[in-house]
């Protein structure tokens, strides 16, 4: 359960969870890196990583604007993205593409569908920081180029696919659940607070394109 603090502005409680998800997909990419079967491919995935600092020190820096530190912002966010890590450990490269490219993918979408009720300053920061096509297509490449060199790889990734997606709806539902300044968020948008099922509807059908456009069976 996040811990207990006092209400932030509903635009920083967004923020701060992007900031947290940022600062550790940094952590999980350098990682991630050291499992590349050669140099070209870890230099791309720690290039990856780089960008995910910078995006957290730019969300850092406008959280810093709204008058709330970083480190308030992410603090309620710690335990569910940690649970999502814990559990989605990869144990190989394929596996970390896959994580990369499923589980971002359904981070993305959550936080565009939030961002669409944000004021155009920081609409425009979140999404400009969100992955950029270049992270999804390096992804997919080598996931298409591992399946067309071994077909039966497709079934042990599609295994590990649902199982990414199953925890990050999971912990995204618990976020929805337990941070009210989000469903605050929605309403002073003009959103449906209690349509959350039809946003997570929205994301699984994403995911079961995204997963089609590399091969891989919902």
């Amino acid at each position: 359960m996040p811990e207990n603090s006092a209400p932030l502005p509903p635009v920083a409680d967004l923020l701060g969870l992007l900031a947290y998800a940022e600062l550790v997909a940094f952590d999980q990419m350098a990682a991630d890196a050291r499992l590349a079967p050669d140099l070209s491919r870890r230099a791309a995935l720690s290039e990856m990583a780089a960008r995910e600092i910078d995006a957290y020190c730019r969300l850092a820096e406008r959280l810093r604007e709204l008058g709330v530190e970083a480190e308030e912002a992410m603090r309620p966010y710690v335990g569910a993205l940690r649970d999502y890590h814990d559990q989605t450990e990869p144990k190989d490269w394929l596996e970390a593409l896959a994580k990369a490219y499923v589980g971002d993918g359904v981070a993305d979408d959550f936080y565009r569908e939030i961002a669409a009720f944000l004021e155009p300053k920081d609409r425009d920061l979140v999404l400009d920081v969100l992955h950029d096509s270049r992270h999804a297509d390096f992804a997919a490449e080598e996931l298409r180029a591992a399946i067309a060199a071994d077909p039966k790889v497709a079934n042990r990734l599609s295994m590990w696919a649902r199982r990414l997606v199953g925890e990050a709806l999971s912990q995204a539902q618990r976020v929805a659940a337990e941070r009210t300044a989000l469903a605050e968020l929605i309403a002073s948008g003009g959103g449906d607070v209690s349509d959350v099922q039809g946003l997570f509807k929205r994301l699984t059908t994403a995911h079961t394109a995204r997963m089609a456009a590399v091969g891989l069976n919902n």
